[in-house]
Order: structure tokens, then sequence, then C-alpha cells
């Protein structure tokens, strides 16, 4: 089983994630608590980038789980940018039709947000083209999602990897 990194915004999507590792389909690096989160960022920013060096360094793919803020995450675009210099498989999934039961009695969308920005959009290579020319980005069917992801999650990290080679 390949191992996955999940780059994500952890204040808006942790319940969108959590559904995700729970599928227990893929395996993923183990959940970090907020507070653990925030003991690592109040230490600065080079603590925050070992971290994420730490944890991304046995993980062949690495999967960035794109919510309504996502992209304009200062640390999910450095995951990013090291996934992709480690030449590590890497892809997204829009995660915005996945219910957060925080946010299930509040319409007009009942759990689901609004599609984020696709985050491969912010990286140009020398040549003018950009990132998510190469990468793909994922979204799951709005009837179904959960099951969508589920059911190809599995081929996306490996299709992922397999373009990295």
């Amino acid at each position: 089983m390949n191992k996955v990194f999940y780059s994500f915004h952890f204040d808006n999507d942790v319940m969108r994630v959590q559904l995700i590792r729970q599928m227990g389909v893929v395996e993923g690096n183990e959940p970090v608590l907020k507070n653990v989160w925030e003991e690592v960022k109040g230490r600065g920013d080079a603590a925050v980038e070992k971290w994420i060096d730490d944890n991304m360094k046995y993980r062949s793919c690495v999967i960035v789980l794109i919510g309504e803020k996502t992209s304009g995450q200062r640390w999910v675009k450095y995951e990013i940018k090291k996934a992709w210099e480690d030449k590590k498989g890497l892809f997204g999934i829009y995660i915005h039709n996945l219910r957060d039961a925080r946010r299930s009695k509040i319409p007009p969308c009942f759990g689901k947000c609004s599609q984020g920005q696709n985050p491969f959009e912010q990286f140009t290579f020398s040549y003018g083209s950009k990132l998510s020319d190469v990468i793909k980005c994922y979204d799951p069917n709005p009837d179904d999602a959960y099951n969508d992801i589920a059911n190809n999650i599995e081929k996306w990290v490996e299709n992922a990897i397999e373009m990295r080679k």
C-alpha cells in the first residue's frame, strides 16, 4: 500500500479530511490535533518546515485536499513545492461536496462549501507552462462525493506516482 501525505487547510477542512482518512483505502499520515499543529507553528517557520519535511519523508504521494480556501494557504504551497521538487506523486481532490458535520445545519449548503481554486495554478515553470497543466485535480461526483473518492483514490494515487517516474 502506498503511503500518502495529505495537504489541506486545517481550520476549514479538518472534518472533511477525517472522512477521507477514515475510508482506510490508502495509508495516510496520522491526524494532527489542532493544539499540536498550533504548537509547531508557534515555534516558527523553521519548525513548521522541519515538521512537514519529516512527515513527508517516507511518503510516495502528496494529495492536496482542496477546500474553499486551500489554495491561499502558505504551508499548502510549501507542501506542493516540496512534493514536486522531491518527485513525489502529486494530485488534488476537490472536497467541497463532502459534508462537514460542524456545519451541517448551516444554509444554504448544509455542510458543504464553495469549490476552491486550483492551487497548482499558482506555480509556473520557467518556460511559461503552469503546474496545473501537468497535475490532475479530481472533482468527485457532487451527489456522492464520498463514494466517488473511496472508489477511486487508490487508482489516483497510483496514477500520480507513475506519472512522476
